[in-house]
């Protein structure tokens, strides 16, 4: 553990949409977002390397809003480092869109921090939230160990 910092954020996306203007509720109901990896991953790497993972890890679409599937509660599923494009959209105002929906997730009210602690542990659903780990401790280091449990599709 570092002796400051290190914190992580969640920031609940069935509170993210609850919130949005009807109309823009409208505008995303349907809507499709491209999520791809390369703009974050792959900033470092060859395009030889980006391109063999390809083969692999191809770019996915899923819905802008998407239903819990245990709770059935709508959620923003978009975020900031992976969602690239609205399906369908020309780039400016599928930029635009997007924009102002990834900002959702930065809202202090719908957002938790974690402060860890020695033997912490900590659940989350990936699906009905998003998640930031705040790099504030160099040169310290934090070392934990993670576990993700396979999902589900999502409608």
């Amino acid at each position: 553990m570092p002796a400051s910092g290190g914190d992580t954020l969640w920031a609940d996306m069935g509170a993210a949409y609850d919130n949005l203007p009807d109309a823009t509720k409208q505008r995303i109901e349907g809507l499709t977002a491209e999520h791809d990896w390369v703009p974050t991953w792959g900033a470092t790497m060859t395009q030889e390397r980006i391109a063999a993972l390809r083969q692999t890890l191809p770019a996915v679409e899923h819905p802008v809003v998407v239903r819990h599937p245990a709770t059935g509660r709508r959620l923003l599923y978009v975020n900031e480092p992976f969602t690239t494009r609205i399906v369908g959209l020309g780039e400016e105002e599928s930029r635009e869109l997007l924009h102002g929906l990834v900002l959702q997730a930065r809202i202090p009210e719908y957002q938790v921090r974690f402060r860890w602690q020695p033997d912490s542990v900590a659940i989350w659903d990936n699906i009905a939230v998003q998640h930031y780990a705040i790099n504030d401790y160099y040169p310290q280091r934090r070392v934990m160990e993670r576990i993700a449990i396979a999902g589900v599709p999502l409608s």
